[in-house]
């Protein structure tokens, strides 16, 4: 890694960094600062940088800002957790709340490709359901968009991700068959399906954003198991090795290290651009429409700090609502120990899913639905779990770390509804910008409670089954940041539309994870970028009626 890579931005003077090549460069299109541009995107990732491309593509003019670096995986990203965690948001952030979250590696990204560049690649569809679960399921909030138009966006993405899954998924309704061939299963994974079986419930291979066959300059996944760290192969399709190249050739212009501060309004109620911080100075980007794409704590972060006279509670904030209702997804884990060796850092580290309780209704006394995934813990991020989660010191946790090859795990990612009081606020203090730091709100209710002790017991009896033994139990985990600037049916009970604009900004437009209604049992990111495919589509439209 060049060792300015950190401070001094890549993208620039017409080029920007080849993913494909060490010490590569595309061409890219640059934009004066006193031109309009159509749309200035803050954020890089699942929703601003899917979205910079496909505005791209469509003939828009696009600058996307991202606060992070601009990496090269070939060159850039080594085998070493300590060393990546250059791809984590480690900026200060106050948490407070009954239940303070973690934050970092689990939930956020600082670089361009946003959190995509160390996520573990599950790609998952939501249940139809879940698009109006208050109709349908009577708990939280509709959606204002229809499952079966989202099953469209769904398919885009599967294939411009080349997502590697099984040829039968056993849970809703039927799809086409994925692009890639699944990933072949690790014993960590055996250890989920004969679990799965046992209790009389499907298990499948887990939908993963990772090649399973060569794409272009890609290689396949060679399973080194270092996915949440950043994948250094290139096997991994995150924003940045799949929407950004094609964003940058279709005229897009990526500026990275860039801290967008500030969304400037002008006196018809309408954006005129940001304010932005790169290379020691503040800068400003003129442009007829903004996007905000910086996930569910720098979203509404950005929101309430471009208060202005117009706006006093900051921006697209008429109904109240910014930063409320922020919703993570539940992550604990059942580990035991077994004779044979497991070695589950061999492979991506979910290669087995069971989302039998994500359809099934009966027999639960909460709402919400929850899935679970093998596991592979790497070093550093084990010696924390047992650390953490046994309270295991010393002597003690060198004996158990030298035990790890024979450990397997199954991990839930769970539902969180939606509630008023779980919410991002600006503290009084001030980050390396001079901007307010956010604060962030937390705390875990009775129905989540339920549900934890529901799929911890169905967890354990599936360890149980398989022969796992000195079995326990990891109760404090948190993954994925989402909801805090909902979309929904009318300005009073919601942030924007069902096509991500604001409903007090008309230029003002929010494509990430911070529009979630709710959150389902699913991993995010597929839906962020699916949205991310329809508010361009829309985008479109809306522009050919004359209607931006």
């Amino acid at each position: 890694m060049r060792a300015d890579a950190l401070t001094t931005p890549r993208a620039a003077n017409g080029r920007a960094p080849d993913v494909f090549e060490s010490g590569g460069w595309v061409p890219m299109r640059e934009h004066r600062e006193q031109d309009e541009v159509d749309f200035a995107i803050v954020g890089t990732g699942a929703g601003g940088g899917t979205l910079a491309c496909k505005l791209a593509e469509a003939g828009f003019s696009v600058v996307a800002f991202d606060a992070g670096a601009y990496w090269r995986p070939l060159e850039d990203f080594a085998s070493d957790e300590r060393h990546q965690a250059k791809l984590y948001w480690t900026d200060d952030r106050i948490v407070d709340g009954p239940d303070p979250l973690k934050l970092g590696s689990n939930n956020s990204g600082k670089s361009v490709g946003g959190s995509t560049v160390h996520f573990a690649m599950v790609s998952l569809r939501f249940r139809p359901e879940w698009f109006k679960s208050r109709t349908k399921l009577g708990y939280g909030v509709d959606w204002p968009i229809d499952w079966r138009e989202m099953w469209r966006y769904y398919a885009e993405v599967e294939e411009a991700l080349k997502i590697a899954g099984p040829v039968r998924y056993p849970w809703g309704p039927k799809r086409p068959r994925y692009p890639y061939r699944a990933h072949p299963l690790n014993a960590a994974a055996e250890h989920l399906a004969r679990g799965a079986e046992a209790l009389g419930t499907d298990w499948a291979e887990t939908p993963i954003a990772t090649l399973s066959a060569p794409r272009g300059k890609a290689h396949p996944c060679v399973y080194r198991g270092m996915c949440v760290i950043g994948c250094s192969t290139n096997a991994k399709q995150s924003v940045l090795v799949t929407w950004l190249p094609r964003a940058l050739a279709a005229g897009a212009e990526i500026r990275d290290l860039a801290m967008v501060g500030r969304i400037e309004m002008g006196p018809n109620g309408r954006a005129t651009g940001v304010h932005y911080h790169r290379e020691g100075e503040w800068r400003f980007q003129r442009a007829k429409n903004v996007v905000v794409a910086g996930y569910a704590i720098e979203t509404p972060r950005l929101l309430l700090n471009s208060a202005c006279s117009r706006f006093p509670d900051g921006l697209a904030n008429r109904s109240g609502l910014v930063g409320r209702n922020l919703m993570v997804q539940l992550n604990q884990a059942v580990w035991g120990q077994v004779d044979e060796e497991i070695r589950s850092y061999k492979g991506p580290p979910s290669l087995a899913i069971n989302e039998h309780w994500n359809y099934a209704d009966a027999g639960k006394d909460y709402h919400g639905g929850w899935a679970y995934m093998s596991q592979g813990p790497l070093p550093i991020s084990w010696a924390r779990s047992l650390s953490g989660g046994r309270g295991l010191w010393g002597r003690a946790l060198i004996d158990e770390m030298a035990r790890s090859n024979h450990s397997v795990g199954l991990k839930m990612v769970g539902e969180v509804l939606p509630y008023a009081h779980n919410r991002v606020t600006l503290a009084d203090e001030t980050d390396q910008y001079g901007l307010p730091i956010p604060r962030v709100t937390f705390a875990i209710g009775d129905n989540e409670r339920r549900m934890v002790a529901h799929a911890l017991d169905f967890m354990e009896a599936s360890l149980e089954a398989t022969g796992a033994r000195e079995r326990w139990r990891e109760t404090d985990d948190t993954c994925h940041l989402n909801g805090t600037a909902r979309m929904g049916f009318d300005p009073e009970t919601s942030v924007v539309d069902a096509d991500c604009r604001s409903w007090d900004v008309p230029n003002l437009w929010i494509c990430d994870g911070s529009v979630f209604p709710t959150v389902g049992g699913a991993n995010p990111s597929l839906t962020i970028q699916a949205l991310a495919c329809r508010t361009a589509d829309r985008i479109k439209e809306l522009s050919r009626r004359g209607a931006l």
